[in-house]
């Protein structure tokens, strides 16, 4: 393992390293002949792109799985990303450096801190050149292809990328144990269940995926374990347990542990709230 003070670095496969920031969130350096890619950019608080640069000598370009604040930091440093057009204004909306050091101070899911970070450490936001990602986008590294799926729920610009050759998938937020639906930036519960049909489609090309926070891989059933809890959640069979997330009240598909750990064994959750179960004028 290659560490700093504020990230540490790891092998998952010999041409991808997953990157760890100070609250546990994840991205990804893919390496191919070429090019690498950099699936997720933290929280900007430290310099990721000089730690990915001891880490490849590669040129890297930066793809955001979403807009959210723990997966755009680094962007303000390369300056430009490709992301869907539909999460553009959210990368800006989480662009205050204020709301992305106070996340790095949260150690959200990680162990204790290796520093406490101070505002001086964060990137400072700027103009970013945007290029549109969407569902079918591929990016050739020389070797190594990976290709966008859209999975509209936790974000509407929400894509995953998947490595066939590798049978694996880099699923951000996308789907995983506390899938947040109950945001304003969110998809209705009806609209993330469309979208995770659609990634079921991709279900026989990989094995795994690898997410913006806690251990991996994932199974790829968690996909059918989502499509389960929509169904409930849709039907008002689901447990409904009422709790808070981010400050704000929500609802749980499942009973959960502290950790996220579903109390009947399963992986997939969902925290949603009422107002966001049907598509908007159902």
């Amino acid at each position: 393992m290659f560490q700093s003070k504020f990230f540490s670095a790891e092998k998952v496969f010999p041409h991808v390293t997953a990157v760890t920031g100070l609250a546990g969130e994840k991205c990804y350096l893919v390496e191919g002949r070429e090019s690498a890619l950099l699936i997720d950019a933290l929280t900007g608080v430290g310099s990721l792109k000089a730690f990915v640069r001891e880490l490849t000598d590669l040129p890297v370009r930066l793809v955001n799985t979403h807009g959210h604040v723990d997966h755009c930091g680094a962007v303000f440093e390369y300056g430009a990303c490709s992301i869907h057009p539909a999460d553009v204004a959210l990368l800006y909306e989480h662009s205050d450096p204020e709301m992305r050091l106070n996340f790095a101070k949260s150690g959200a899911m990680s162990g204790p801190m290796r520093v406490d970070p101070r505002p001086s450490d964060v990137v400072p936001p700027c103009p970013v050149k945007t290029f549109p990602v969407y569902d079918g986008s591929r990016f050739d590294l020389g070797g190594v292809e990976l290709e966008a799926i859209a999975v509209p729920g936790h974000t509407r610009g929400t894509i995953v990328l998947l490595d066939r050759a590798q049978r694996v998938v880099y699923s951000g937020d996308a789907c995983n144990a506390n899938t947040l639906l109950f945001l304003s930036e969110s998809a209705s519960i009806e609209e993330y269940r469309e979208g995770l049909l659609h990634f079921k489609e991709f279900q026989p090309a990989f094995d795994g995926m690898y997410g913006g926070h806690g251990p991996g891989p994932v199974p790829k059933t968690i996909i059918d374990e989502a499509l389960q809890l929509c169904d409930e959640i849709m039907a008002g069979t689901d447990d409904q347990v009422a709790a808070q997330s981010l400050g704000r009240p929500c609802l749980y598909a499942r009973e959960k542990t502290p950790d996220f750990r579903r109390k009947d064994g399963g992986i997939a959750n969902i925290a949603y709230s009422r107002e966001k179960i049907f598509r908007q004028g159902n």
